[in-house]
């Protein structure tokens, strides 16, 4: 398949190995991945703070850059993020409905069709459980709210770490709870967001887990960043990340990529 990555802000500029590994995994895997070189922020953070005319640019450009998927040039869009993938899938719609913008709104919802959170693309579109991954590590994992409420992204995830080899995966208590991030959540309310991050920190210290896991970048910034304070020893990583090294074939973010809590 011809797969074009939309790597997401986050991704972009603070945690480039979400996509990188991306990337590795689905090459490995065997298929061509593209990158298109115009796109941009998917319109997310405007979106949720209420500023929905600044939002229609951002929604207008991603539409413009992604079109090709309707014409055939590929076969599907991938995004390392369950947040934007559920942004992308309903929100930039709404949106430009909201805006009297109707061919956006459609030509939005036509390319959303198109378009998968990864585990989403290796489950429901390439049809693989067992990626070949080696990962020798004791794993726990986060779904995200995003991921779990709007995208949807259901036992996905799970089903991919179980068939990597050799990981110890175990699970984490009360792991539907939110981490407290929630973007501007956590700025507005910042004594509540704390107090929900404590909680789930201590959930994942239970575990025991060396790495935690997770499928959004935002989240583990706002998780990985409480370990690191408290000294917990514990890593983040994107899920991409622990599904793209194999036995023969190890896989580590370049030195130049951000790593929270290591």
């Amino acid at each position: 398949m011809k797969i074009a990555l939309f790597a997401t802000c986050i991704s972009d500029v603070m945690f480039p190995q979400a996509s990188q590994a991306t990337v590795h995994l689905l090459r490995r895997l065997g298929h061509e991945v593209v990158f298109p070189e115009s796109q941009g922020c998917c319109g997310q953070m405007h979106i949720n703070t209420g500023y929905y005319p600044e939002a229609v640019p951002l929604i207008k450009n991603h539409v413009k850059t992604f079109e090709p998927v309707l014409d055939g040039e590929w076969d599907a869009i991938v995004v390392p993020s369950g947040s934007c993938t559920g942004s992308l899938r309903h929100q930039q719609e709404i949106v430009a409905d909201q805006q009297d913008l109707p061919r956006l709104a459609r030509r939005a919802q036509q390319i959303a069709e198109h378009t998968y959170e990864l585990s989403e693309l290796l489950v429901d579109v390439l049809g693989v459980e067992d990626v070949g991954a080696y990962f020798p590590h004791r794993v726990t994992y986060h779904p995200t709210c995003h991921s779990m409420r709007i995208a949807k992204v259901g036992d996905k995830p799970y089903r991919l770490l179980r068939n990597v080899e050799a990981i110890d995966f175990v699970e984490l208590p009360e792991e539907a709870s939110c981490c407290g991030f929630g973007g501007t959540f956590s700025l507005k309310n910042p004594d509540v967001s704390t107090a929900m991050l404590a909680q789930k920190m201590a959930n994942v210290v239970s575990t025991k887990a060396e790495i935690l896991v997770a499928g959004d970048y935002s989240c583990l910034m706002h998780i990985g960043g409480g370990l690191s304070r408290i000294r917990s020893g514990v890593r983040v990583m994107h899920l991409s990340e622990v599904l793209a090294p194999t036995q023969d074939e190890p896989w580590v973010a370049p030195a130049t990529t951000t790593k929270v809590g290591a």
